[in-house]
C-alpha cells in the first residue's frame, strides 16, 4: 500500500524511469545500457519503497500518547512550552531516515485547537535547534486528559511538509494527517502529568509505539 500523499511523485518518477530505459534500449554501449537501466529500475524501488503505508494497530485508549512517526528517539527531555502546553512539560524528538516510513499520524484522540506554519531553515534535523530554526508545522490537540503539541520539522533532505488538518478537526489516535517527504523530525511535547515511557535511541513505530502514559 502506498500513500496518497506519494502519488504524484510517484508517476513522476515512473515517467522518467521509462524515459531513461527508453533511452538506454538504444545506445549500442552495452555497459551505459545496463548501467542507466540499473538506475531507472533502483529510482522507481527507491520512490515505492519511501511512500510505503502500512497499516498499524493503535491502541483504543485515551490515557496514552503514541509516536506520531516512524523512527529513532533522539532525545527525551524536561522543557517549557509556552505556545499550547503553557508550562513545564516532557518533550520526546524522533528522528526519521529517508528510509523509515515517512507517514504521519495523529498521537492522541481530541480536537485540533492549534496549527501554526513557520518558514525556516533547512540544517540536520537531529540538531536540537531545529525544532526552533528550521521549517515546521506545529499542531496542538486538546484531549480529554489535557493538551498534546507535536511538531513536524523539515531537515535537510526534506523539502515538503505535508499536513492535511484544520483548526476545529476532530481527530482520533492513530489517523494519518500527513507526512514530511525524505528524512525529518516529529517533537512531541505533553504535561507533566504524562510520563514518557520511551528512551534515547529507541526505535519507535507511529500510531502503535506509546510515547507517554498518564500518570494516575
Amino acid at each position: 500500500m502506498f500513500t496518497k500523499y506519494g502519488y504524484t511523485t510517484i508517476g513522476i518518477t515512473a515517467v522518467i524511469s521509462f524515459l531513461i530505459i527508453v533511452l538506454a534500449i538504444f545506445l549500442n554501449n552495452n555497459i551505459a545500457k545496463i548501467s542507466l537501466i540499473v538506475v531507472a529500475v533502483l529510482l522507481i524501488c527507491f520512490t515505492l519503497y519511501f511512500f510505503r503505508d502500512p497499516e498499524r494497530n493503535p491502541p483504543q485508549k485515551d490515557d496514552v500518547v503514541v509516536s506520531p512517526a516512524d523512527g529513532r528517539v533522539l532525545f527525551v527531555k524536561e522543557v517549557v512550552d509556552d505556545k499550547f502546553v503553557n508550562g513545564k512539560a516532557n518533550q520526546v524528538s524522533i528522528f526519521m531516515s529517508p528510509l523509515n516510513v515517512h507517514v504521519n499520524r495523529i498521537p492522541i484522540t481530541g480536537k485540533v485547537d492549534y496549527l501554526e506554519y513557520f518558514e525556516g531553515r533547512y540544517i540536520a534535523a537531529f540538531e536540537d535547534k531545529a525544532s526552533d530554526l528550521n521549517e515546521r508545522q506545529e499542531i496542538g490537540v486538546t484531549s480529554t486528559n489535557g493538551k498534546i503539541f507535536f511538531t513536524q520539522v523539515a531537515g535537510f533532505v526534506a523539502r515538503r511538509i505535508v499536513n492535511e488538518l484544520n483548526e476545529g478537526d476532530d481527530v482520533k489516535i492513530g489517523e494519518r494527517f500527513g507526512m514530511i517527504k525524505f528524512g525529518s523530525r516529529v517533537d512531541v511535547v505533553a504535561p507533566m502529568h504524562w510520563k514518557p515511557k520511551v528512551e534515547k535511541d529507541q526505535n519507535v513505530t507511529a500510531g502503535e509505539t506509546i510515547l507517554f502514559e498518564i500518570i494516575k
